[in-house]
C-alpha cells in the first residue's frame, strides 16, 4: 500500500534542465528542457519516449550519476546530489554486467557486501531474492550460462537485496523472450504489494500499461502527456457500456429503454472508452513535431 499522504514523494524532479556541450563549434545538445514530475511512494510510475526523448537523462540525474545545468531532483526528500539519496535505491540498468565466473548466488553475495551486508542475514537475503525472482534451482550456476531473462532477473534481485523503497527499472525486458517478459511484469506487481515505489521506462508499451499507475510521455526532452492510465487512455466523449446476457430484442431498445427496461442485462462496465498506450504515445509525441 502507499505511505502516508505525509511521506515525502518518492521522487521529485523540478524544472530539470540538462544541456551537453558539444566540442568543435558544434551547438550544445538540450536533452531535457523544463521536466517536472513526482512519483509518490508505492506506486508504479511509466516514462516512456521515443529514443532521444531524454528518458535515460532524465533517470540519471534522478540517481544522481548526471548533475543537472538547471533544476532539481530528490529521492525520498533527499537531493540526488546527496550519496545518501541512494540508499533506499535499488537500480537495473537496461545492461547489467556480472561477473561471469560467479554463480548467481556468488553475485549476490558480491553485490551484498558492496552495500556493507555480510555473514547469516546477507546469505539468507541472498537465498530469499534467488527464490522470488525464481532462480534458486539455478543459484549455483555460473552467470555465463544464464539466458537474457535470467540475467535481467538477477538484476532485480541483486537491486533488491538491501531492502530498497524505491527500484529503478530502465528497459527491464528489452530482449528478454515473453515468458520472462511475463515473469518481470509479474515481479513489479508483486513490489507494488510489498509497496516498493518503482520507476520504470519501456519501449513496450503494452508492458507498461499493465503495471502502472501513472504514465509520463516524453518527447524532444520536455514532458508532453502525464496523469494517472486510466484517464489518459480514456476517449472523454465517448461513453461505452458492456452487457451481460442481453437480449436481442433490449439491444433494440437499448437507447432509450435501458434505465426503465434493462430485464435480465447486467451492466457490466461503463464509462469512458479506452485507446491503447500505444495510440496515446504515437498521438502525444506526434504532436510536439
Amino acid at each position: 500500500m502507499p505511505e502516508p499522504a505525509t511521506s515525502p514523494p518518492a521522487v521529485t524532479v523540478e524544472n530539470l534542465t540538462k544541456v551537453f556541450k558539444s566540442g568543435l563549434g558544434k551547438p550544445a545538445f538540450v536533452a531535457v528542457r523544463d521536466l517536472s514530475l513526482t512519483v509518490l511512494p508505492g506506486e508504479v510510475y511509466g516514462l516512456i519516449g521515443p529514443n532521444g526523448s531524454g528518458k535515460s537523462t532524465t533517470m540519471k540525474a534522478i540517481l544522481g550519476l548526471l548533475s543537472p545545468t538547471q533544476g532539481r531532483t530528490s529521492i525520498f526528500g533527499k537531493s540526488s546530489t546527496e550519496v545518501a539519496s541512494r540508499t533506499d535505491v535499488g537500480f537495473l540498468p537496461e545492461n547489467p554486467y556480472f561477473y561471469k565466473h560467479l554463480s548467481g548466488m556468488e553475485t549476490l553475495l558480491f553485490y551484498g557486501r558492496l552495500c556493507s551486508m555480510g555473514g547469516r542475514d546477507l546469505k539468507d537475503k541472498a537465498r530469499e531474492m534467488l527464490a522470488l525472482t525464481g532462480l534458486e534451482d539455478a543459484a549455483d550456476r555460473r552467470v555465463s550460462g544464464y539466458s537474457k531473462g535470467m540475467l535481467q532477473r538477477l538484476g532485480l534481485a541483486q537491486a533488491l537485496l538491501h531492502q530498497p523503497r524505491l527500484i529503478v527499472l530502465d528497459e527491464p525486458t528489452a530482449g528478454v523472450d515473453p515468458a520472462g517478459s511475463r515473469k518481470i511484469r509479474d515481479l513489479i506487481m508483486g513490489f507494488k504489494a510489498r509497496g516498493i515505489t518503482v520507476l520504470v521506462t519501456s519501449h513496450l508499451l503494452e508492458q507498461i500499461q499493465e503495471v502502472c499507475d501513472r504514465v509520463g510521455i516524453m518527447a524532444h526532452g520536455r514532458m508532453v502527456r502525464e496523469g494517472r492510465l486510466d484517464d489518459l487512455i480514456a476517449v472523454e466523449n465517448e461513453t461505452e457500456l458492456v452487457l451481460a446476457d442481453a437480449s436481442p430484442e433490449l439491444l433494440a431498445e437499448i437507447r432509450t429503454l435501458i434505465e426503465t427496461k434493462g430485464g435480465g442485462a447486467k451492466i457490466v462496465r461503463s464509462g469512458h472508452s479506452r485507446t491503447t498506450l500505444e495510440r496515446l504515445f504515437l498521438d502525444a509525441t506526434e504532436e510536439t513535431k
